[in-house]
């Protein structure tokens, strides 16, 4: 079977991005797997890639590139619809409900397409006229399922396949530095100020423990600034970016993910895998869609600002090391239906049973 995977872009740092290079790195196994990107913006992509799986791009977006006309949306749009007419794909995977809708709209009848969703609908009017096309959609959660299905209303079955960790064997830590790790694109929205102003009140308490931030964007200067202003130089360091994040997080003792809402998975899973107990808040949307609270982590009540009640969340960690240990030993366990071969199996699963309906 020859599985395409179409992404917006393999080159940045996005865990969506991440995840359908796991997934296709275990499916390549077995099958015939490509990634196509959509553009193309640095020399090779970030995140490493199995030797298995053939990658292209349709526009160079790179740096200094000189590019022929046409430029830009329209250059864009025309390598992608060539790109889709033209594929000669068992199935055709797509990330984003951008290039879902055209691949519903361009890509040959004869290939068994599939949605990869992660967030809410954003474009609900193309998709519900143009998703009936498709043959399935795949969320991460079950709230995404429930969102997704209340907009197509029942004319495409909907399903959830958790993330994919990279092949095992994964890093595990120790548990015996006293770092608390968080990683992510730091941007409006993901609550890092709040991380810090909670980490203040924790380096009081505790002037051993260190909060190490993985990731970068816009809104690292004005972290920076904060750290400054809270006299936090020497318990909170920027650690620039990395493609090894749970390389990193195997060197922590607790994983803090501020953000109650639109939380993508793969931050968390990476920490589980490492054996490393997460804090985070509570909420509809948060990080209690991919944890075990009491098991694997320790959620906080999102109130007022938050900043207390998550600086009494790391603290309680903090202040005990027996219920540290016996989280990280929960999270090994969370992380084991996010095995590589376990999430290749159901999506295998559920490619082979919608060509067997054609």
């Amino acid at each position: 079977m020859k599985i395409t995977f179409l992404i917006s872009s393999a080159y940045g740092m996005r865990g969506d991005a991440r995840a359908m290079l796991n997934l296709a790195g275990e499916l390549a196994t077995r099958h015939e797997v490509e990634v196509v990107s959509v553009r193309r913006t640095r020399e090779t992509p970030f995140f490493p890639v199995d030797r298995r799986v053939a990658m292209r791009w349709l526009v160079d977006a790179r740096p200094g590139v000189n590019h022929l006309l046409p430029r830009g949306q329209v250059r864009m749009e025309v390598a992608l619809w060539r790109m889709l007419r033209g594929l000669r794909s068992d199935v055709l995977v797509t990330g984003r409900p951008a290039l879902s809708v055209q691949s519903a709209r361009h890509a040959p009848r004869g290939v068994v397409r599939i949605a990869r969703e992660w967030g809410r609908p954003a474009v609900p009017g193309p998709v519900r006229r143009f998703y009936p096309r498709l043959d399935a959609v795949v969320t991460s959660t079950e709230t995404s399922r429930d969102e997704w299905a209340r907009v197509l209303d029942d004319d495409l079955s909907v399903h959830v396949i958790p993330d994919s960790l990279s092949p095992a064997p994964w890093p595990r830590s120790r548990m015996d530095n006293r770092i608390v790790s968080a990683g992510g694109r730091l941007v409006p929205g993901k609550s890092y100020d709040r991380l810090i102003r909670s980490f203040a009140i924790v380096a009081d308490k505790r002037p051993d423990w260190r909060l190490r931030l993985y990731g970068g964007g816009p809104e690292e200067r004005r972290l920076r600034a904060l750290v400054r202003d809270l006299n936090l130089h020497n318990h909170v360091y920027f650690m620039g970016t990395t493609p090894d994040l749970r390389g990193e997080f195997a060197k922590a003792s607790i994983v803090a993910v501020p953000s109650p809402h639109e939380v993508r998975g793969m931050t968390l899973i990476e920490a589980l895998s490492c054996g490393v107990p997460v804090v985070g808040f509570e909420g509809a949307r948060g990080p209690a869609e991919f944890l075990r609270p009491g098991r694997d982590s320790v959620l906080a009540t999102d109130g007022d600002d938050g900043v207390e009640s998550l600086a009494a969340a790391l603290l309680s960690l903090v202040d005990d090391e027996r219920r540290r240990m016996s989280l990280a030993a929960g999270a090994l366990e969370t992380a084991s239906a996010h095995a590589a071969p376990v999430v290749a199996a159901r999506w295998q699963e559920l490619m082979y049973g919608l060509r067997s309906r054609d």
